[in-house]
Formats: C-alpha cells, sequence, structure tokens
C-alpha cells in the first residue's frame, strides 16, 4: 500500500487549518498552571498534614508520659502493698488507743480509790479509834493483874473471889464480903505486898 506523497500533503494541509498553534499554546500554559497550581496545593496541604502530624506527635508524646506512672510515684502494687501496711499501723494503733483507754480508765478508777482512802485516812483519828475499840473493863482488868489482883469471875458474871499474887511470889485466894470498906481494901494491899 503505498500512500502518495500529494495525498500526505494533501492531509497535512487540511490538518494544518485545524491545528492552530497559539490555542495550543494557551492550552499546554493553562494545563502547566492547574499543574502548578495543583502541586501548590498538594505541597500546602503535604506542609499542613505534615505540622498536624508533628502537633499530634507531640500531643501523643504528652499524653504518654501524663499517662506514665513516674518513678517518684509508686507502681500499683506498691501503692496496694502500702495501703495494706496503713491499714495494719491503723489496726494496730485504733489496738494501742483502746488499751491506753482501757490503762487509764483502770488508773482513773485506781485514782478515785485511793482518793477515796486518802479522804477517809484524813479524817480518821487513830486514837479516837483505839479509844472505841478498847473496852474500860478489860484496861482496867489488865491493870489490876499486873498489879497482881486477879478476880475470878462467876458463870453469872459477878465477882465473889479475888487471886492476889504477892511480890514474894505466893498466890493468895481471898473471899469478897462485897463491902467497899477501907479495912477489905487494906487486907487485899497487905496480901499483895506481902
Amino acid at each position: 500500500m503505498s500512500i502518495d506523497i500529494t495525498e500526505a500533503v494533501k492531509a497535512i494541509q487540511d490538518m494544518a487549518l485545524m491545528i492552530d498553534p497559539e490555542e495550543d499554546y494557551l492550552t499546554i500554559v493553562a494545563a502547566e498552571e492547574k499543574f502548578a497550581a495543583s502541586e501548590a496545593k498538594r505541597k500546602k496541604e503535604l506542609e499542613d498534614a505534615h505540622a498536624n502530624l508533628k502537633s499530634l506527635a507531640k500531643l501523643l508524646e504528652a499524653a504518654r508520659s501524663s499517662s506514665t506512672r513516674p518513678k517518684t510515684v509508686p507502681s500499683a502494687e506498691a501503692h496496694v502493698a502500702t495501703l495494706n501496711e496503713l491499714d495494719r499501723f491503723k489496726l494496730s494503733l485504733a489496738k494501742s488507743i483502746s488499751d491506753a483507754e482501757e490503762q487509764l480508765a483502770s488508773r482513773e478508777a485506781e485514782l478515785t480509790s485511793l482518793k477515796e482512802e486518802a479522804r477517809g485516812l484524813e479524817d480518821y483519828d487513830p486514837a479516837l479509834d483505839h479509844e472505841k475499840e478498847l473496852d474500860g473493863t478489860a484496861l482496867r482488868l489488865t491493870i489490876y493483874k499486873g498489879l497482881g489482883f486477879e478476880p475470878l469471875v462467876e458463870r453469872d458474871g459477878s465477882v465473889s473471889k479475888m487471886l492476889i499474887r504477892s511480890q514474894s511470889g505466893e498466890i493468895h485466894r481471898v473471899q469478897l464480903t462485897g463491902k467497899k470498906g477501907e479495912s477489905e481494901c487494906r487486907h487485899l494491899w497487905q496480901l499483895a505486898a506481902s
């Protein structure tokens, strides 16, 4: 198949009418401008995305560091152990306080008892109590016995006889007449002095 040169030239000439280099140039310039604008827009978007990525990375790092337990703060296990230890200490302290309160109550009761006893001792007169305790009759009988006179008490409580121990050691038994005369008294003293 051979194409005739003339036909080819004619086809090119027909085509030349359709080809407008100025229009093509303007189209190419417009396309290049569109490409440049599109590239500038894409570059701006890329820079914005990169800046946004940097700020998000900083936020992520800040969130990561704030969510990470600082070295000064104990771990969860150490925190639980510390709480348990504090609870044990609290119970021990409560028991110590309870024991101290019991001891204080005991001491206060003892103090009250001692104050009452001290008040009683301040009001207490031993001579008066001793005097009350002493029976005058028993005291007189002891004095008489020391002097050598020992009355013999009958079942009915009356004294009708007297034992007299003399200074020489002899014991005399004397029947009392019941008269309170001077002669009977003198006779008893003479027996005691013999």
